[in-house]
């Protein structure tokens, strides 16, 4: 049965603020152009013993979604896309030969725009050549983020040919009216054919993205859509607030803001898909992901070795993330990276048999304890700060102003302190952006690109 909370004034404070989603610490707004100029060596200081975690950005959909914050556009023909599957053939070829020895590929996540952009024969020679080039490990988890409104039988059939273990369904809601809002047409039953498409040919794992705070939607509706959702038993379930910046996305003006919700609706909002999901059995996992009791992802959360990068949750311990596509983002001992967002310059960098970087950020010291620190609030909803200080080195006091900081949190409910160790109460969960954000010290005091909280 549906039940609704009631944020308190100082909770709906908190919940209006503009934070990052902590996706990774230090987070993407940090990158700079000036320190690009040491990341070519980062990739070079791979171990033998390193599994490779590798991300393939297709910056090209089919259709348009007004919502979207993707780097995408559409390609009105194929011969654009099909030039660009060119250029990143050559990128892999580049990566791979940049590395220093690893023990090879153990994850591959394929992520846009929309992969099914590309025609079923360019997706599977891009498969084929990642798990040559970086040498596929058994048992290597190989995903896909699939549009189902623009899902072929051919595709889904390419799929299974190229061994491709997990799938992401775009669904975000089920509601017609919702749909016809933000541009994104797709009948339950054809949702329901792509799953029963994508099973058949072998694809194990069914992921589907639900969102809240769309135009037009109600609490009534986003329940609804939930409960159709579980009714197709994905294993794991996504379920993303939308983020309406016009400012960064001019596609997004399609959306008018007297059509959204208020922070309360949105609350409201993601209260019913809560609600449906864990009627149906479904566990909750950090902030936003929910899985079957027996997946991969709810024994990770379970354990204690839940991770999250920039693919979100995850059960993937890869020390090396690989970044494939323009705009993509990786990761290394040693700093992030990212490749160059405009296309054109990126396919330039790649002509001339350099790596495509756009950004970099060296870690330091401090940085690797505060991403420690954020990581596990974001995970496991509780950390004890003295005891990572100490494990990184620090004094146990180190991060005594952060904790300081978290005293009025603590009040408003959204966190308990125990000396050192932070503890998120369950019906805090969804604030968790806001104790974390307790140990950014990047935090700029005005932020402006990252969404609500809630």
């Amino acid at each position: 049965m549906m039940t609704q909370t009631v944020l308190s004034s100082v909770q709906r404070a908190h919940a209006e603020r503009n934070l990052p989603r902590y996706t990774s610490y230090p987070t993407a707004v940090a990158f700079d152009a000036a320190q690009v100029t040491q990341a070519p060596d980062w990739f070079a200081k791979t171990r033998p013993e390193d599994h490779l975690s590798v991300y393939v950005h297709v910056p090209f959909c089919r259709r348009l979604c007004w919502y979207c914050g993707c780097h995408t556009s559409i390609a009105h023909t194929y011969e654009r896309v099909g030039t660009y599957a060119d250029v990143l053939a050559r990128e892999i070829d580049l990566t791979a030969r940049r590395l220093g020895e690893h023990d090879g590929l153990a994850h591959l996540h394929f992520g846009g725009g929309s992969p099914n952009a590309l025609s079923p024969s360019d997706f599977k020679r891009m498969v084929a050549q990642l798990k040559t080039a970086f040498r596929v490990r058994p048992g290597a988890e190989i995903a896909a983020e699939l549009d189902p409104g623009m899902l072929s039988d051919a595709f889904v059939d390419a799929t299974g040919e190229a061994g491709v273990t997990r799938v992401s369904l775009g669904v975000q809601t089920f509601d017609p009216t919702v749909q016809a809002l933000v541009n994104r047409v797709q009948p339950f039953e054809q949702v329901a054919a792509a799953v029963e498409r994508l099973r058949a040919v072998g694809v194990g794992g069914l992921n589907f993205d639900l969102m809240y705070g769309l135009p037009g939607q109600t609490v009534e509706n986003v329940y609804a859509s939930a409960k159709t959702a579980v009714a197709l038993r994905p294993d794991r379930i996504a379920v993303f607030g939308y983020a309406h910046v016009p400012w960064m996305k001019k596609h997004q003006t399609m959306i008018q803001e007297t059509d959204l919700a208020d922070i309360d609706g949105r609350w409201a909002q993601a209260d019913a898909a809560d609600a449906a999901l864990t009627e149906a059995g479904y566990v909750r996992i950090g902030l936003d992901h929910y899985a079957l009791p027996d997946d991969p992802l709810s024994r990770a959360a379970a354990e204690g070795r839940l991770r999250r990068n920039f693919q979100g949750y995850t059960d993937d311990p890869a020390p090396v993330l690989v970044p494939i596509g323009p705009s993509s983002i990786g990761q290394f001992r040693e700093g992030f990276v990212q490749n160059l967002t405009p296309t054109d310059a990126w396919a330039a960098r790649i002509a001339r048999d350099e790596l495509p970087l756009g950004r970099a950020l060296a870690f330091s010291n401090e940085d690797r304890l505060r991403a420690a620190v954020i990581e596990r609030l974001m995970c496991d909803m509780t950390v004890d700060v003295a005891a990572i200080c100490e494990a990184h080195g620090f004094s146990t006091d180190h991060l005594a102003g952060s904790l300081a900081s978290l005293a009025a949190i603590e009040v408003a409910g959204l966190c308990a302190l125990d000396g050192a160790v932070v503890t998120i109460p369950e019906d805090a969960r969804r604030l968790m952006r806001v104790v974390a954000a307790a140990f950014d010290d990047r935090l700029p005091a005005t932020v402006t690109r990252h969404a609500t909280a809630v």
